[in-house]
């Protein structure tokens, strides 16, 4: 197995790990990060109903005005703000996290952190 295949098969185990353990209910929904080396990209899923709630990424027209790079801890903590706005015009002040099997470090930090600015608990 190449480097390539063997990081995509980690992350995709890891991704396996936290999400037997992380579910969204409608009470409580859960906030998915998916961070890629261009753009970061957040959703606010009831998985009862299977449903998003509310999503946001460096590539929305309201994060883009904002930021210069979409791939940079500026960028993450813009999007957490907005998904955060966007969660809480819906009704949603708690959220569960779930890191995408990405450790809780640099952009997917400062995406929460953004969240947590903009008035989301978790």
């Amino acid at each position: 197995m190449n480097k390539l295949k063997a990081k995509a098969f980690k992350l995709a185990r890891r991704q396996r790990r936290v999400r037997g353990k992380v579910s969204g209910t409608e009470a409580r929904p859960r906030l998915r990060v998916t961070r890629s080396n261009a753009h970061i990209y957040a959703q606010i899923i009831d998985d009862v109903a299977g449903v998003t709630i509310a999503s946001a990424s460096t590539l929305d027209a309201e994060v883009k005005a904002t930021i210069k790079l979409g791939s940079n801890i500026a960028a993450a903590k813009a999007v957490g703000e907005v998904v955060g706005k966007r969660a809480l015009d819906k009704g949603v002040t708690e959220v569960v996290f779930d890191r995408g099997g990405r450790i809780y470090h640099g952009r997917v930090k400062a995406l929460a952190d953004g969240a947590r600015e903009a008035g989301l608990t978790f």
